[in-house]
């Protein structure tokens, strides 16, 4: 079944989706690395454009998406190692993130990895959800390995990148910041992320899950 139409909504996010990108592309930290950094975000809206006809997701989903993507924009601006939120946060409240946990470097990107287990999750269960029979623990298990393994291939694409861009783009593009586990943490944060959109889901299906009479529970346990 198709979701409930909202094309003024959507227009309305697509359009700052794009005004959003567009502002992220006056000058950036490394060109280089923000050109390549939103071929992801051509790839993915290009693709829901050419399906919105034939498959349309929900207001929700398509909310989850655009705000994942202004997330990755700010990295992408900046370099993922190098967005100041440290300091934007200690001028705003006083309260330093690398003081308080004496952190050594920049940890946007595991924010980013994290949202995109938490945002990206629920859009990637419900396309399963009305494509195929997966329902339960079937469908929490496929959606789970989706999300490892598009995790996986976009750590491929950072070692690919890294190892034929120039030293100082590709430092930019990897973020890794010279931690030898960088991909398996961002992978595992993103598994994180998605166990935790997955359970409140479930949890949410479990107590507002309407009750059946009395009647028909005896029927179905016969």
């Amino acid at each position: 079944m198709q979701p409930k139409e909202h094309p003024r909504y959507e227009l309305t996010l697509l359009v700052t989706l794009l005004v959003i990108v567009a502002v992220s592309g006056f000058a950036p930290r490394s060109r280089i690395d923000w050109a390549l950094e939103n071929l992801l975000v051509l790839l993915l809206v290009g693709t829901l454009l050419a399906v919105y006809r034939r498959f349309r997701l929900s207001a929700t989903s398509i909310t989850l998406v655009f705000v994942f993507l202004c997330i990755h924009e700010l990295g992408s601006h900046y370099t993922y190692s190098m967005v100041p939120y440290d300091r934007w946060c200690s001028a705003l409240t006083g309260f330093s993130f690398d003081k308080t946990f004496g952190w050594h470097r920049n940890h946007f990107d595991r924010l980013v990895h994290l949202s995109y287990g938490l945002l990206m999750v629920f859009p990637i269960r419900e396309v399963l959800a009305r494509l195929t029979p997966l329902r339960g623990f079937w469908l929490f298990f496929v959606t789970v390995n989706i999300m490892l393994s598009t995790s996986a291939v976009y750590e491929l694409v950072e070692w690919v990148g890294g190892a034929y861009l120039g030293d100082d783009t590709a430092k930019a593009f990897v973020g890794a910041q010279n931690d030898p586990w960088d991909s398996q943490k961002d992978m595992a944060l993103a598994i994180l992320g998605a166990f935790i959109s997955l359970s409140l889901v479930s949890l949410r299906s479990s107590l507002f899950q309407p009750a059946l009479p009395t009647a028909c529970r005896k029927n179905c346990n016969q």
